[in-house]
């Protein structure tokens, strides 16, 4: 069997070692992750040049197995719920956990106020890890909670990495809900806001989740130019009220630079 990995270019194709059933699902599920769009039988028949029969009882099996799910039209499939959890699951216990909490202690110790680590699942942001100041008026918001991504400071981050059509595809399925005065609920001025969010290079989240919260976050630099991490700082507008909430930012971009620099330290197998 021959397939194109995600970073690979149609016609490069490469023999996966260890051809068995197992081995082809994992590669093709490879293949899929390597996807920011929904795709039909069709789509991954022409990038992996597989028949399609093959490729159908294979799709079967993965959306039986909860790893896809086909979406209310029948043809295009998307990651399954089952998919998603075990990457959070891997992001969140993977064994560089404790070096990245080390890096989120210090920079609560710096700024004196919560901070977590999250990335992007679906249409929310998950914590992946957090750490609480010792301050005694604070949010507790425990690893493993979801918060909106329109309006969660890395939220707006993540999504301002999209293209407007992607934007669409994950947040034009239900209208986007208030969740204070200042949320952001009209998807153009939400693109407005998101534009602002990329020349900055951070994001904010103004009380817009919870009122009296404010959020400043920074993504984590990848090696792919693409991030799925962010680290922010929290704390009740009291102590960081909005004109205060850049002060922040060269704690956090060390932060990002020291986390990336753990995430870059994971050594990639390469096949003999």
């Amino acid at each position: 069997m021959h397939i194109v990995p995600p970073s690979q270019p149609a016609g490069g194709a490469a023999e996966l070692p260890g051809d068995t059933p197992t081995m082809r699902l994992f590669a093709l599920l490879e293949v899929i992750a390597g996807r920011d769009q929904l795709f039909t039988l069709q789509s991954v028949v022409d990038e992996t040049g597989l028949p399609k029969p093959t490729l159908h009882r294979m799709l079967q099996q993965l959306e039986g197995a909860g790893l896809l799910q086909r979406e209310g039209d029948g043809r295009h499939y998307g990651t399954g719920v089952r998919l998603r959890r075990l990457a959070e699951n891997l992001l969140r216990n993977d064994t560089f956990h404790g070096a990245r909490h080390a890096v989120l202690r210090r920079l609560v110790e710096e700024v004196g106020e919560s901070c977590n680590i999250t990335a992007l699942a679906g249409d929310e942001v998950v914590y992946l890890d957090r750490v609480e100041t010792a301050a005694p008026l604070r949010f507790y918001l425990a690893p493993g909670s979801r918060v909106p991504a329109h309006c969660s400071a890395s939220g707006k981050l993540l999504l301002a990495q999209m293209s407007p059509a992607q934007r669409q595809r994950l947040l034009g399925h239900a209208p986007l809900m208030a969740y204070t005065p200042k949320t952001v609920t009209d998807l153009a001025q939400l693109e407005t806001a998101l534009k602002a969010v990329r020349r900055a290079g951070h994001a904010l989240d103004d009380e817009e989740f919870l009122p009296g919260l404010l959020c400043v976050a920074v993504l984590v630099p990848s090696d792919t130019g693409r991030s799925n991490l962010c680290v922010a700082v929290q704390a009740p507008v009291m102590r960081l009220p909005r004109e205060k909430a850049e002060s922040v930012l060269p704690a956090l971009q060390r932060a990002a630079r020291a986390l990336a620099d753990i995430e870059h330290a994971v050594p990639r197998q390469t096949s003999a």
